[in-house]
């Protein structure tokens, strides 16, 4: 399967209709960053991305992982849904929120490490070799720890693969449950407004060199079968730059006319992790 994706991301880079995106290169430039966005249609016939070669590189997964990870543990069964508890040992973490019980659906809006962990010592490392294998997402390097691998650079994915990953979801082509489907669309509602919904999460991989912004997920817009999906990344130099994250995918999405410029939309995610 890596050697499949590595191949689809040639001919991606190679292929004629997807030239740089004059409008997304003119958004990073504008913020003086070093990154990629890829946004592409539901049926991938319509394809636009800013920084091709730098779009097929992988990169630590980060937090976006969580939205693999979520599916994973709903379809275990480590977690029964989006309102499981998942209850604070009592020990202090360097993020005020994250010192509290959670829920699967808060853990995931606060990007709540610890808890996450807690899943994962449950769903052991074969499990998640399976898993990552089923789905061929991103590559995993070994031996890895299945507490960390996400978080400690063992395990990488292009923003192309994200792409390809999340287009598997929202279809739901890999081998999972409607419930499982079903929980992870709950907890990775990021912002609603009266013509789209946006779903999705942020990383941030602050042990790479340079750190490493993520922003994935895909905008239902109230259209026939207009979904729209996206990947970016970004060269970070710290948590100062952490918003623009957000704010290059949105601003991408508005420059290419898919959701208004003038609307104004309720976020839902809270924190920038």
């Amino acid at each position: 399967m890596p050697l499949l994706l590595a191949l689809l991301a040639a001919l991606f880079i190679a292929a004629p209709g997807h030239a740089e995106d004059v409008k997304l290169a003119a958004l990073f430039a504008a913020a003086g960053v070093e990154g990629t966005l890829v946004i592409a249609d539901l049926a991938g016939d319509s394809v636009q991305v800013h920084n091709a070669p730098r779009a097929a590189q992988r990169f630590p997964a980060a937090s976006t992982f969580k939205i693999f990870n979520t599916l994973v543990a709903l379809e275990e069964g480590v977690v029964a849904g989006p309102d499981a508890l998942i209850p604070w040992d009592g020990r202090l973490h360097d993020m005020p929120d994250w010192n509290r019980d959670h829920t699967l659906a808060s853990a995931f809006a606060t990007s709540c490490v610890w808890c996450y962990q807690t899943l994962a010592r449950e769903i052991g490392a074969e499990r998640y070799r399976n898993h990552l294998e089923r789905a061929g997402y991103g590559e995993l390097a070994e031996p890895f720890d299945p507490v960390a691998f996400w978080l400690d650079g063992t395990l990488t994915i292009s923003a192309l693969e994200q792409i390809a990953f999340l287009r598997r979801v929202i279809l739901r082509t890999l081998p999972y449950r409607d419930t499982s489907y079903e929980g992870v669309r709950r907890v990775m509602l990021a912002e609603a407004s009266a013509q789209h919904r946006l779903f999705a999460k942020t990383g941030w991989a602050a042990r790479a060199t340079p750190q490493i912004g993520w922003y994935v997920g895909y905008a239902e817009i109230e259209t026939p079968e207009a979904t729209w999906i996206f990947a970016l990344n970004m060269d970070t130099r710290g948590g100062a730059d952490l918003p623009l994250r957000r704010g290059l995918v949105r601003a991408g999405l508005q420059a290419k006319g898919i959701i208004p410029s003038s609307e104004t939309a309720s976020a839902v995610e809270r924190v920038d992790r």
